[in-house]
């Protein structure tokens, strides 16, 4: 079994470089050979690389291709790899804008080598950091001359789903309880963006205690123009993130980040156990064509430390993804792949 992975980010980008490497790790475990090909934020690559895959020949092909439709691309990928009658599966992002959806319909009806997708339900994410925010907000009393708790957010971009249901899960969490949202900008999951933008941002709203950003990198980058301000992180602000570097685990546990929510990035290594039981006979489609799963966690101190003593050096041969099969395990009925999970099955390995 051959499954190559269009991985949309950066070589050097902390987040997808752990999606590869978890993918890698589930593909030893299950025995598939795994090519992973970086985008590097270039949609026009990933479409690119679509049509090189495509006129390979055919013993060079891979059974699968996964993709995430980061940037909108996915419909027309998807039309160029079924022409060429290779198999597709969106993980992390699927077809979620009403346009491309009459273009591409529903997995295996228009495009009958789309099997599916897996997607990370990324409104619990937003949700869980915000609600964390702003209850670290209350308890310290952080409210403004108005008597109200104030937040900023640093959002992803405006054209990818994951960033727009992120934003709105912490949009639900502000509804709730009341808080002032001052100002929503796009980070474009850049640190030096969101760095810059948080300068004339404090400015804008000094009475601000409360930073929400939609991935680790444009946190740290507000936190640093705090810092540049004379203030402290943690103390007299409250900064979130969403992701699993090693730079937001050590923030969470020396308290200058103050919630943070990762774990998604193994969608792609689900993925694949996923195509292993499709590849083997035991179609997954009796769980939904596209499954929209809760994967993320808010990460206590402990469940930091946790992490980074099992897979703290990207080494995710711990996992037995194996467990995870429903071909190999006939007793599971119910794919289960929150991380809290798979973290509870590693340590068992230990």
């Amino acid at each position: 079994m051959t499954v190559t992975f269009l991985n949309p980010g950066k070589s050097d980008e902390i987040y997808w470089v752990t999606a590869s490497n978890g993918m890698s790790a589930a593909a030893r475990s299950l025995g598939i050979h795994l090519e992973v090909i970086y985008s590097e934020r270039d949609h026009l690559k990933t479409l690119e690389y679509a049509k090189q895959i495509a006129a390979r020949p055919a013993g060079k092909r891979p059974d699968y291709v996964i993709l995430s439709n980061d940037y909108a691309v996915g419909a027309e990928a998807l039309r160029i790899l079924d022409a060429a009658n290779i198999k597709t599966f969106f993980a992390y992002s699927g077809i979620n804008d009403g346009g491309d959806r009459e273009k591409t319909g529903i997995p295996r009806q228009f495009y009958k080598g789309w099997l599916g997708v897996l997607e990370p339900q990324a409104e619990d994410a937003g949700y869980l950091t915000a609600r964390a925010l702003i209850q670290r907000g209350k308890t310290d009393k952080m409210l403004s001359s108005d008597g109200k708790l104030h937040m900023l957010a640093i959002a992803g971009d405006r054209s990818t789903a994951t960033s727009y249901k992120r934003t709105e899960g912490m949009r639900k969490a502000v509804v709730e309880a009341n808080v002032v949202l001052d100002q929503v900008v796009y980070g474009e999951w850049n640190r030096a963006k969101a760095q810059e933008q948080s300068i004339w941002l404090y400015q804008r709203y000094p009475q601000t205690r409360l930073i929400w950003a939609g991935n680790d990198l444009m946190s740290f980058g507000a936190m640093e123009s705090w810092r540049a301000r004379g203030g402290k992180p943690g103390r007299d602000a409250h900064f979130s993130a969403i992701n699993t570097s090693a730079e937001a685990f050590t923030a969470l546990e020396s308290g200058s980040l103050t919630a943070l929510a990762g774990g998604h990035f193994i969608t792609g290594a689900f993925g694949l156990v996923m195509l292993y039981d499709y590849h083997h006979g035991k179609d997954f489609a009796d769980e939904g064509l596209e499954q929209n799963r809760s994967m993320f966690i808010l990460f206590t101190p402990e469940e930091a430390r946790r992490y980074q003593q099992l897979f703290g050096a990207q080494n995710f041969e711990k996992v037995d993804f194996r467990k995870f099969s429903k071909y190999l395990n006939p007793a599971i009925k119910k794919y289960d792949f929150s991380f809290r999970h798979l973290l509870t099955q590693s340590d068992q390995r230990k």
